[in-house]
């Protein structure tokens, strides 16, 4: 692989990450620079694909620990990735066998990923119970200067509480349009592009990431709310093609 890598690249030195190299889900890789073109080189393992699919058909998922992945990897990324690849080379054809197969989004993978909604509740929930709190140091809580920032705010927990509620939203809206979501980079813009979500969507939750502890967990907390009326609603009729708009990376 080093010595390919090198070929396509002009013949300069090339690291190249083997199997597990760069974690669990990312089997391995390079990062080139293809006619001063920065290109991303991911190797899959097509057997662990074909499981991921089988497992997304039954409405099953995995969120995994990956670097580069903030939000966890989530498993159906391994289907959203071969639903909307142009295949260059397929000598066995397994791979256009997938392509087809994925190329209709599992009815029981959108429930199962819509349900996940619950996650994003609880972790805006957590976030609140612990505005005034500094995780054990002496602040008192409840101080600040009037802009809903307490000097006791637990501002990581609070951060990352948040961070994980708005990534899972966008999960939701994906899976609710039948819409593969390969990984976080771009996610929230290409979820406010979507016909069904709440007005703003990306604006606001940018807005919250940036503004002080308890008005971003009252708008996560209000995010959280719209994107149950839109869930609640249901797929449209007829909606059943993964190929539509869709973030990748």
């Amino acid at each position: 692989m080093t010595a390919l890598a090198a070929e396509v690249t002009g013949g300069g030195p090339v690291e190249v990450a083997g199997p597990g190299g760069w974690g669990p889900w990312v089997n391995g890789g390079a990062w080139l620079t293809v006619n001063g073109v920065a290109v991303d080189w991911i190797l899959r393992d097509l057997d662990r694909v074909e499981g991921v699919w089988a497992d997304c058909r039954e409405g099953r998922y995995e969120v995994g620990i990956q670097p580069g992945h903030p939000l966890g990897f989530w498993s159906p990324a391994y289907a959203g990735e071969v639903a909307l690849c142009r295949v260059l080379a397929d000598p066995h054809g397994e791979l256009t066998r997938l392509r087809e197969e994925s190329a209709h989004y599992p009815e029981p993978l959108r429930a199962a990923l819509t349900g996940a909604v619950w996650e994003a509740g609880f972790s805006v929930t957590a976030a609140r119970k612990t505005l005034g709190r500094d995780g054990g140091a002496t602040g008192e809580g409840g101080g600040g200067d009037g802009d809903g920032q307490g000097e006791g705010d637990d501002a990581l927990y609070v951060a990352l509480c948040l961070s994980r509620a708005f990534g899972v939203l966008v999960q939701c809206l994906h899976a609710r349009h039948r819409t593969w979501c390969l990984n976080e980079k771009g996610a929230t813009a290409a979820a406010a592009a979507l016909p069904h979500t709440p007005p703003e969507f990306a604006r606001r939750v940018a807005a919250a990431l940036r503004a002080p502890a308890a008005r971003a967990v009252a708008e996560a907390e209000a995010l959280v709310r719209e994107v149950r009326a839109v869930l609640e609603r249901g797929p449209e009729a007829g909606a059943s093609s993964g190929t539509g708009p869709q973030t990748g990376g």
